[in-house]
């Protein structure tokens, strides 16, 4: 079963632009590594030969991890979307009801998330707890110690 993630133009970009760079650039150190390792004699004694390998391993985990990302993407088509409700790509302006700070974020796919730049995942508590809200709406969050309430004070594109 294949886990489907919606993405942006740019987020997509930057998938396929680092797996490139594993497979274009890293897979073939590693294998240099592993050569080099194994030129220096008796390997059932050799932990340079032994950590090579092993960061190969992980290397290829990697790879296969973000193929399998990219097999599940799908790109999001900004010009479809519905600005009254908020969804992928959304960028809502929330009030927490409790201390009465407000918030931008926008939301987007879990491989795009940066809450330095503001944006939060659809999978993140708050992001699902946005997810289908208009404006007037409260969104409802479940935290560790509680519920969190939050104002939909604005939806944007």
């Amino acid at each position: 079963m294949s886990n489907i993630s919606y993405y942006t133009e740019e987020g997509l970009k930057k998938l396929r632009d680092e797996l490139k760079q594993l497979k274009d650039i890293e897979r073939p150190n590693a294998s240099r590594a592993i050569a080099e390792a194994r030129d220096k004699g008796d390997l059932s004694e050799n932990a340079e030969y032994d950590a090579a390998k092993e960061a190969q391993g992980m290397l290829e985990m990697k790879i296969s991890k973000l193929e399998e990302t990219l097999a599940g993407a799908r790109l999001i088509d900004e010009s479809q979307l519905d600005s009254s409700k908020a969804l992928v790509l959304s960028t809502v302006k929330i009030k927490n009801q409790t201390n009465g700070m407000e918030m931008t974020y926008t939301l987007v796919a879990d491989g795009e998330a940066d809450l330095s730049s503001g944006k939060i995942s659809v999978n993140s508590p708050i992001g699902k707890g946005l997810l289908g809200k208009s404006v007037g709406e409260v969104a409802e969050v479940q935290v560790p110690n509680g519920v969190m309430k939050f104002d939909v004070l604005e939806i944007s594109r």
